[in-house]
């Protein structure tokens, strides 16, 4: 038998029985779609991450009170830590003579800002000082960010995300104009560039306002997150460690105390991230394989059936000629080729997921050719690894008994 005919039977059989068909494609549908749309998604959530830490230039290292938590008993421990203040900041910037810049910013309140009649009740607020802008991605659309001046003299000067600018003033120019945030007034002086979501997370809803004002307004409990800059990338590490020497001098720790503060890069960040989106991956590759294997047993289970059903065909076949080989080929094509139309369909709603995730959010998900190989030779290795039991029970049948069946 040739392929292309028994592609072809294949082909008729799946029309002939179209709810079975269905349901089978669907199993092997599914698993696929998962493994294409994961990787795309996956892949675009890498690389936006790796943009995102990019900005950040490769000389750039982040001071946290609490760093990387990975279990309950390292946030607890974390908790116990000194906040990072802003006095350590000004000490840094004394002292660090192997940094160039050093910034900082404070963890997100939740506050609600207001203009006149119109309300935003959840606003994401931070305190940043001037120079944020020059070690994060905070670009801006319109106006200007903060001067060093704002922050000394603890201006009420805020810069505000597009979100916040539209739903206040619609159609104006919000530039110059006074807003309530967290019952203080602002005075909007720039506006940020659209970002879009992130995981379904709005990046349009926020306003900053100098670190300064930040602690006059609501307090300078919180710990904030300090940015630092080495004067050039193979400085980096000397950069590190004496930040570190500084803020050990500052709280007076013994030299065999663990650092109560975490220093942190760019790319210790991203590659702790890639590891969580690896194990991410994993589970979902562990479940798009149970999703096959089921669809496998489907596909086996509906090819029995087909073997039943076309006993005297089989017969007819073998009376006229056709060897056993001939037979176990046609099944085999048969069942490869239902497992590669349910895998063909999932590569296609993939491929549709991860259009609309780019489209709607700000996400580069993109398909990967080898994503879409993969799917292929997995559908069509288990369609044969599961269609070779009723391909060798159909090669096995007696042309006498099976031309007597009824």
């Amino acid at each position: 038998m040739h392929f292309l005919q028994g592609v072809m039977i294949a082909l008729h059989s799946i029309w002939a029985n179209k709810l079975r068909s269905f349901l089978t494609l669907l199993g092997v549908a599914i698993g696929v779609l998962t493994v294409v749309a994961v990787v795309a998604v996956i892949d675009g959530m890498n690389r936006y991450v790796a943009e995102l830490f990019s900005s950040m230039g490769s000389s750039t290292f982040i001071v946290d009170k609490f760093g990387v938590i990975t279990s309950h008993d390292e946030f607890f421990k974390a908790l116990k830590r000194k906040a990072l203040t802003v006095d350590d900041l000004r000490a840094l910037r004394k002292s660090c003579h192997l940094c160039d810049l050093i910034g900082g910013g404070t963890p997100p309140l939740d506050l609600p800002v207001k203009y006149r009649n119109d309300y935003i009740s959840n606003c994401i607020v931070k305190g940043i000082t001037s120079n944020y802008v020059e070690i994060t991605d905070l670009d801006l659309d319109y106006g200007r960010s903060f001067s060093p001046e704002d922050d000394e003299r603890n201006r009420s000067v805020t810069v505000v995300g597009p979100d916040v600018a539209e739903n206040l003033f619609p159609g104006l120019d919000p530039i110059g104009r006074d807003i309530k945030i967290g019952g203080y007034y602002f005075r909007i002086i720039g506006v940020g560039e659209r970002r879009g979501s992130f995981i379904g997370i709005n990046q349009d809803n926020w306003a900053v306002i100098p670190l300064s004002a930040y602690g006059k307004y609501f307090g300078a409990k919180e710990t904030i997150t300090i940015f630092a800059r080495a004067k050039r990338p193979n400085l980096l590490q000397q950069a590190q460690d004496q930040v570190r020497l500084i803020l050990r001098a500052r709280r007076h720790l013994k030299y065999n105390d663990p650092d109560d503060f975490s220093i942190m890069t760019s790319e210790s960040y991203l590659s702790l991230y890639r590891n969580l989106t690896s194990m991410a991956f994993l589970v979902m590759i562990i479940i798009s394989s149970v999703a096959l294997v089921v669809a496998g047993i489907v596909i086996m289970n509906i090819m029995l059936v087909a073997v039943t059903e076309r006993t005297r065909e089989i017969g007819i076949r073998k009376a006229m000629g056709a060897k056993r080989r001939d037979i176990l080929w046609q099944f085999l094509v048969e069942s490869a080729t239902i497992a590669l139309c349910g895998g063909l369909i999932g590569i296609i709603l993939g491929q549709l997921i991860a259009h609309s995730v780019s489209s709607l959010t700000s996400l580069p998900a993109t398909m990967k050719l080898w994503s879409v190989l993969l799917a292929i030779l997995v559908t069509s290795s288990a369609g044969i690894i599961f269609g070779l039991y009723p391909a060798l029970k159909a090669a096995r049948l007696d042309p006498i008994e099976a031309l007597r069946y009824e």
